[in-house]
């Protein structure tokens, strides 16, 4: 019985994935199913029709025989035109269920949280859900049509095989049955194999990224990386070739052998038939018809078991796609906070531990910044600084206490809506392979288009200069990727990425975590004199190793091991002679 309820489970996606069928298009799906009604009763009228041919030739009858050919004609191109569009219906239903499918991933992607996204069994999910999305829905929808198409034809056939004999149905039943068992059992093992090694897959993928894109193309040259990874990628791929091929010929080898059953069964009862129409039991066209019949019949079967076999396979792959697409996120909350209690950012004892990790990001964290503050981020690299960021601009909820804007929790807030607030450019900002206007632009989708806005962004971020020096100005595509796509240096980018953080003219928060990392002490300091200027009024937060910078914020935070050690102004920390003072004699040192 726990056999049996196991092998059932292997199908309960069925319902929902044809229901996907459904909604990507109702009116195909219904024509297909009358389609794999009538595609599977013509035949069965072909073999009638074609036994009556032959009783009417032996009988000399020319009239009638010429009369039932053109009835046959009829049938056949009735066949044919069903076939045709079936054929069509299915390959448009196929490219509609694949659009629809990974839009829907895509858009369940944008409903998850930062957590997910640097989780390595998210990603893994991920790829073994985006890599049958294309295949397994039309799969199951396809094998599911296929099943009542030879269930309509098996009945059709078997009825009329009872005629003959009830024992003939009943051989082709039993022979076929054990070949159909064990295919459904090497649809299990293909399935764990491809689950199994899904995090290995991901790894084959990014070695094909390495080798095959410019984002690594100058290290692998300089480094002589090539045969190093490409002797990864090939150790790797052939081991899956070799489990794909052991796994493949085993498959193959018991379904030939399993056939033999069938084929027996097949010619012990054609012997029979043959017998029974040489003692004259049956009329020639008799004879033709049941052996047509037991043919068709025992293909019919076969196409009935090879369905459920198949949609057995491919709902177990269906499980990935619905798991996926089950993943529990936050709730989302459309109220947005008014009547501020007070104006300003407040950490109450915040901590933050990254999923799966014991050591705490930030532990501790109480911090008070006044609307209209600009406040400066020192520390180590891995103190916590951004993360500190993610969970003021709510990429990442705090794991104890709460963070307050304009004194409500920060959970009470439309997402939406709070990171309209706030203009935040990380260090490892993206750089888009898109027009130069639109690098720019993505800072505000709602103004992608508003060229003014754009062009005040990318003076205020000086990257007015970058932009109207290249050949097409605002409409020259950035990176190579793509045709005549053109590549900027690193100060470059980085000034186009700034210019994203002007796009929200409205933002009253302002966030820059190390964007200019690639830039000259000098070129820093100026942008940062800009971001000065062009701030006031707002609440600003920097990150940065140069203390030339960090000393113009209104407040020094400084951020070590999660946790907050000292705060002040520049002046006030280097007198404490601590942390900060400590630091800041460091990089002076350098300078002497």
């Amino acid at each position: 019985m726990q056999r049996i309820r196991a092998l059932m489970s292997g199908f309960n996606h069925v319902p929902r994935t044809l229901g996907m069928a459904w909604k990507s298009s109702p009116a195909m799906t219904g024509a297909l199913v009358a389609f794999a009604v009538v595609a599977a009763a013509l035949p069965i009228g072909l073999a009638w029709v074609g036994k009556l041919v032959i009783d009417a030739v032996v009988a000399h009858d020319v009239d009638l025989a010429v009369r039932r050919i053109l009835l046959e004609l009829v049938l056949i191109i009735l066949l044919a035109a069903t076939s045709r569009a079936n054929a069509l219906l299915w390959q448009i239903l196929g490219l509609r269920m694949s659009v629809d499918t990974n839009v829907a991933i895509l858009a369940k992607a944008r409903t998850l949280d930062l957590r997910h996204f640097e989780d390595s069994e998210f990603y893994d999910q991920l790829t073994r859900a985006r890599r049958e999305a294309s295949s397994r829905p039309l799969g199951v929808v396809t094998a599911s049509f296929g099943l009542l198409q030879s269930v309509v034809a098996f009945v059709g056939y078997g009825t009329a095989l009872l005629r003959f004999h009830p024992l003939a149905v009943a051989g082709l039943l039993l022979a076929a049955i054990p070949a159909a068992l064990v295919e459904m059992q090497f649809g299990k093992a293909a399935f764990r194999l491809r689950n199994w090694r899904a995090p290995e897959t991901r790894k084959l993928a990014y070695l094909e990224y390495v080798l095959g894109t410019d984002t690594h193309a100058k290290e692998v040259m300089l480094f002589g990386l090539g045969d190093l990874f490409l002797g990864r990628y090939k150790d790797l791929a052939e081991r899956f070739f070799r489990e794909d091929r052991a796994l493949a010929t085993r498959r193959t080898g018991s379904a030939f052998a399993l056939s033999l059953l069938g084929t027996g069964a097949f010619y012990a009862c054609a012997a029979w038939m043959a017998a029974e129409a040489a003692r004259s039991h049956m009329t020639v066209g008799d004879l033709t018809f049941y052996i047509v019949a037991l043919r068709q019949g025992q293909q019919s079967f076969q196409s009935v078991l090879a369905a459920i076999g198949g949609i057995y396979e491919d709902n177990l792959y269906m499980s990935n796609l619905f798991g996926y697409l089950a993943i529990a996120t936050a709730p989302r909350t459309s109220a947005v906070p008014s009547a501020p209690d007070e104006r300003g950012i407040r950490f109450e004892d915040v901590g933050f531990r990254y999923p799966g990790a014991e050591k705490w990001a930030l532990r501790h964290v109480d911090l008070f910044v006044p609307a209209g503050q600009s406040v400066a981020l020192v520390g180590h690299n891995g103190a916590g600084k951004t993360t500190f960021i993610k969970l003021l601009s709510r990429l990442y909820d705090p794991t104890e206490g709460r963070i307050l804007l304009d004194g409500r929790d920060l959970n009470s807030w439309d997402p939406e809506a709070l990171r309209k607030r706030i203009g935040v450019i990380f260090q490892d900002f993206n750089r888009y392979h898109l027009p130069a206007s639109e690098n720019v632009g993505v800072g505000s989708v709602d103004h992608l288009t508003d060229a003014p806005r754009i062009g005040r962004a990318a003076e205020k971020a000086g990257a007015d200069g970058v932009i109207a020096g290249l050949k097409d100005g605002a409409n020259t595509t950035l990176g190579r990727w793509f045709r005549e796509g053109v590549e900027l240096s690193g100060g470059q980018w980085q000034k186009v990425a700034l210019g994203r953080a002007y796009m929200r003219e409205e933002a009253d928060i302002l966030v820059l975590d190390e964007p200019t990392a690639a830039l000259d002490a000098e070129a820093e300091h100026a942008v940062f004199e800009r971001f000065r200027e062009l701030s006031k009024g707002r609440t600003t937060f920097v990150i940065s190793h140069r203390f030339p910078t960090v000393r113009m914020a209104d407040r020094i935070v400084v951020i070590e091991g999660g946790e907050i050690r000292e705060e002040g102004t520049h002046d006030s920390l280097v007198a404490r002679g601590e942390r900060y003072a400590q630091l800041f004699e460091l990089q002076a040192r350098g300078y002497a």
